[in-house]
Order: C-alpha cells, then sequence, then structure tokens
C-alpha cells in the first residue's frame, strides 16, 4: 500500500486494519503524534488528511490510501517552524507537551479553514482534545496568535 505524508510517497507493508497512528510511529518514524488512549477520545493522535484533522489512533491505514496526510513533522521542524509552531512555543503553551502535537494539527485544520477564527470557533475545534495539565488557556492565545501570524504572511504575499 502507497501512502503519501508530508509531501513524501511512502510504500508501506501494513495489515489495513491496521491503524494510521501505528504506521506512522512504527514503520515511518514519526513520532509526533502521540498514543494517548487509543479510543479516539483524547486527541493526542491527531494529524491531517486532506487538511481535516482525524484521529489516526482509530483510522484503519486502507481508509488513507490515496489521501495527503500531514503531521506535525510535516508543518515545520526546530529551524523553520511554521506560523502555528512558533505561536505555541511564543506562548508556552505546552506544560507536560503530550496532547500539544494533537492540538496543533486540530488548530492549523480550523486556521486553514478560517484565519479569522473567533474563541468561540477556537473552543468548538479544540473540544475533542484533552490536556490534562490545564494549560487550555495558554492553548487558545496561541491558537488567536497564530491566527494573527498567518494574516500578517497572508497579507505580506499580498503585496
Amino acid at each position: 500500500m502507497d501512502i503519501k505524508v508530508n509531501g513524501h510517497m511512502h510504500r508501506i507493508d501494513a495489515d489495513p486494519d491496521t491503524p494510521l497512528l501505528y504506521v506512522l510511529r512504527d514503520e515511518l518514524a514519526l513520532n509526533a503524534a502521540k498514543y494517548g488512549c487509543g479510543l479516539g477520545q483524547c486527541g493526542a493522535c491527531t494529524v491531517l488528511v486532506d487538511g481535516a484533522a482525524v484521529l489516526s489512533c482509530v483510522t484503519p491505514v486502507m481508509l488513507i490510501e490515496g489521501r495527503s496526510i500531514t503531521t506535525l513533522e510535516g508543518l515545520g521542524g526546530p529551524d523553520n517552524p511554521s506560523p502555528i509552531q512558533r505561536a505555541f512555543i511564543a506562548e508556552q503553551a505546552a506544560q507536560c507537551g503530550y496532547c500539544i502535537p494533537g492540538m496543533v494539527m486540530r488548530a492549523q485544520a480550523l486556521l486553514a479553514r478560517n484565519v479569522d477564527a473567533g474563541e468561540a470557533d477556537i473552543r468548538r475545534a479544540l473540544q475533542p482534545n484533552l490536556c490534562r495539565c490545564g494549560t487550555h488557556m495558554r492553548i487558545i492565545k496561541a491558537v488567536k496568535r497564530a491566527a494573527d501570524l498567518m494574516r500578517a504572511n497572508s497579507a505580506k504575499g499580498a503585496i
């Protein structure tokens, strides 16, 4: 089976029922998405499939063949973080950090659809993701900051 992850094609040899999360972590060594509950209830495993937030722990890999997957590693890295990654760093949104990759990916999906999302939109979008450390307010501030950065980048590109 061939899958496209972060812009690169990969041939994988996995049972079609294998959760996408296991393929990403075990076969492709992309470890940002976390195993949290394994039931799709915490959001730590969130990745983007064709731009939409998906819970990779409950998504069989057979359902994503031919689709484009983006993980946190695909947004940017330490040398060139994406606007949303820069915002989460600036707001010090992580405490233990376990939930942050899922939060970032779900927020990225929201802002890609609606860069003008208000706080109610952000809260609604992040509702499936849990943070047991209680940094929700900093996470919301980070998403707002990311929206500002994305709008500024968009304005620069328009000139």
